[in-house]
């Protein structure tokens, strides 16, 4: 397949594009693209936040406006690139207003650093990347393979929408929980991925393994296991494909990962921390180690088979590159993309059971 046929690079077109580029939202998304708009001779003509979010300050030296006073300032014929990540529905109903009414983009940067999805990174992988759509095992995953191509490529918000499903689509006709899961939670966070498990079997569960490496969610993580009933346990400590101590950022959230520098945190596989014991049900969102935190699981994977919930979009390549790791691995697995309410192509996920 021709992927490069799909759609053109948004930073492209930004580049030849004539009109005023104003960001939408402020912090880490805004940081990356500024630096690409820099790395792209791309020039920004302003930025604005929600209304609620303008207090008079600047971001990147730009004075931080409310959307009423760019459109003073530049009239309605103007691009916004959106710079922040949201899965609330209400913020995604502002993005979509915005999008009916302007010329909209929201410019795909990795949520860890490494090489943005443009032109010359679909040439570099088109081998890996349709070797990776031959193997999705639905027609919804193959929609979703493509319409990631074509928003990383574009940033138009519509390619998002066309494929995206909510979680019970997913629970209900892919992973099918039973109420005897060994679940293996790694990135536990503060415990949300557990409590949606257990919402799809009604509470009950045969045992849980988590592991949290960021000590504040970890504690959240520590009091909501002992609100359960049952075999729990909770373990501060990163997935990765051996046990070791590393430098971790220990930001919370999306900011918390293995770093340069950093807290010295420990690090485990999962084939250590299980020994052997049983994993029905294994799920991964390890900010970016998933290819570490994937080795570590290596022997767990191959032994029990477990049904698989991971996510594929923390760097550019995840969404092709996780399958064919996933499928070298055990060649039995049914491979599915989803994709939930998310802008940008966040919470794009690769869901895999065996037979």
């Amino acid at each position: 397949m021709d992927f490069l046929s799909l759609e053109r690079s948004v930073w492209q077109v930004l580049r030849e594009e004539k009109r005023p580029i104003v960001l939408y939202g402020m912090g880490d998304g805004a940081d990356k693209i500024l630096a690409q708009f820099d790395a792209c001779g791309i020039r920004a003509s302003g930025v604005f936040a929600s209304d609620e979010f303008v207090r008079g300050h600047s971001f990147h030296g730009f004075r931080v406006h409310k959307l009423s006073e760019v459109l003073e300032q530049f009239g309605e014929d103007i691009v916004i690139a959106i710079a922040f990540a949201s899965q609330r529905p209400e913020v995604l109903e502002k993005m979509y207003a915005l999008d009916a009414r302007f010329d909209v983009v929201a410019p795909d940067v990795p949520v860890v650093p490494g090489p943005i999805f443009d032109e010359a990174f679909v040439r570099a992988h088109e081998g890996d990347m349709q070797r990776a759509f031959d193997l999705l095992a639905d027609e919804q995953s193959r929609q979703v393979f493509l319409d990631t191509v074509r928003f990383k490529l574009s940033g138009r918000l519509r390619y998002l929408r066309d494929s995206e499903t909510d979680k019970d689509e997913v629970f209900h006709t892919i992973l099918r929980p039973t109420q005897e899961e060994h679940f293996a939670d790694l990135g536990a966070y503060t415990g949300d991925t557990i409590r949606e498990l257990l919402h799809y079997t009604d509470g009950a569960f045969a045992s849980i393994t988590a592991l949290e490496p960021d000590r504040r969610s970890f504690r959240k993580l520590s009091a909501y296991a002992e609100t359960l009933t049952g075999t729990v346990r909770c373990e501060q400590a990163g997935a990765w494909s051996c046990d070791t101590v590393l430098c971790f950022s220990d930001q919370a959230g999306r900011q918390s990962r293995v770093a340069k520098q950093g807290r010295e945190t420990q690090m485990r596989a999962l084939d250590s921390v299980l020994d052997g014991t049983p994993c029905t049900y294994l799920k991964l969102d390890v900010e970016g180690a998933e290819r570490e935190a994937i080795a570590g699981a290596a022997q767990t994977i191959r032994r029990c088979r477990p049904k698989l919930n991971l996510a594929a979009y923390h760097r550019s390549a995840d969404f092709f590159e996780l399958p064919l790791l996933i499928h070298t691995l055990c060649p039995d697995y049914r491979l599915y993309l989803r994709h939930h309410p998310y802008v940008p192509a966040w919470d794009t996920n690769l869901y895999a059971v065996c037979p």
